[in-house]
């Protein structure tokens, strides 16, 4: 009987780069290629009374695209992405900087 975790861990190699970058795709001459944060985990073992078992699951968040025109490549970020990350971070700069404002005035 294979074991469920080496048989895992060897599809898991193949996804590194694969998973965060496509294929590039030529439109109008421009070529694109999406780049998104990709998470894999993998999970298995081996219980005595009832056999081998594993669970897998996965994640990607797309964050943009690399553009090649004549000029050069440029990134151009996924702006619905960008704010989801900006929402946060901006809130927690504002409490920092209220925060030590009020322990600079006392």
């Amino acid at each position: 009987m294979p074991n469920i975790a080496l048989e895992l861990g060897k599809q898991a190699a193949s996804l590194g780069v694969k998973s965060a970058y496509g294929e590039t795709v030529d439109v109008d001459g421009v070529g694109v290629t999406p780049v998104a944060l990709a998470i894999t985990c993998f999970a298995g073992g081996e219980v005595e009374q009832q056999g081998d078992g594993g669970a897998g699951g996965g994640m990607a968040v797309p964050l943009g695209v690399y553009v090649r025109r004549e000029e050069g490549l440029r990134f151009e970020p996924n702006l619905i992405t960008l704010l989801a990350v900006a929402v946060p971070f901006v809130w927690v700069s504002g409490r920092a900087i209220t925060r030590i404002i009020r322990a600079l005035k006392k």
